[in-house]
């Protein structure tokens, strides 16, 4: 029993040793870690903050919760947030020129949300129109600014956003709750998708930025 003692506890002090000699090896790494990466991790969160408070917009909205009009403020904030990411590399007036467009984009989204509610179709296809034209508009300020980025790839990348923010909306309506965690799940990796086509439009179109 003394010798099996003795085992379990060299064989714990070897572990613990391994493992601390792994966390402070890996200190180094974290501390080197590829400023494209800080980038992309970056502009991972803000689209995720993008489709997650839209989504709590919709929720609240629908339901008239409460907290519809504190959710749309953090929303709008977002929008800022964006905007303000991309100046250290297009300047001030171009991140305050997505941050409207995409303010716009949000403004928009709620009145589709109210006209949706209110089962008035002919509103919900005129705001839908809105939309789609801002997207594009979206979509040619971004091609304008990093030829990484064509004019048609984010025109399709922002219209299906848009497609499957109202597939939300629409099933959330019909109180199909499946079809609504759907659209969401898909809507939510393909704003990821569209956060790395940006960061890495990025890293190409400014290399030197990005030298560790």
């Amino acid at each position: 029993m003394k010798n099996q003692a003795r085992t379990l506890a060299l064989l714990a002090t070897v572990l613990i040793g391994s493992a601390a000699l792994a966390q402070e090896r890996s200190k180094p790494a974290m501390q080197a870690m590829d400023p494209s990466m800080d980038l992309r991790l970056a502009m991972r969160k803000l689209w995720e903050d993008h489709i997650t408070y839209t989504r709590n917009y919709i929720i609240s909205a629908l339901a008239g919760l409460p907290d519809a009009d504190s959710v749309a403020n953090r929303l709008m904030k977002n929008q800022e947030e964006i905007g303000n990411a991309i100046k250290p590399y297009y300047g001030s007036e171009a991140g305050d020129k997505l941050t409207t467009l995409l303010k716009e984009h949000i403004q928009i989204a709620a009145e589709v949300v109210k006209a949706a509610k209110s089962e008035k179709k002919d509103a919900v296809a005129a705001e839908q129109k809105k939309w789609s034209k801002n997207g594009k508009e979206i979509a040619a300020f971004l091609s304008g600014a990093n030829p990484k980025w064509s004019k048609s790839t984010m025109e399709e990348m922002l219209q299906k956003h848009l497609d499957l923010t109202t597939g939300e909306v629409v099933a959330r309506l019909k109180k199909d709750w499946k079809a609504d965690i759907k659209s969401y799940d898909e809507g939510h990796e393909h704003m990821l998708m569209f956060a790395d086509t940006l960061s890495d439009g990025i890293t190409h179109q400014f290399p030197a930025k990005f030298k560790r």
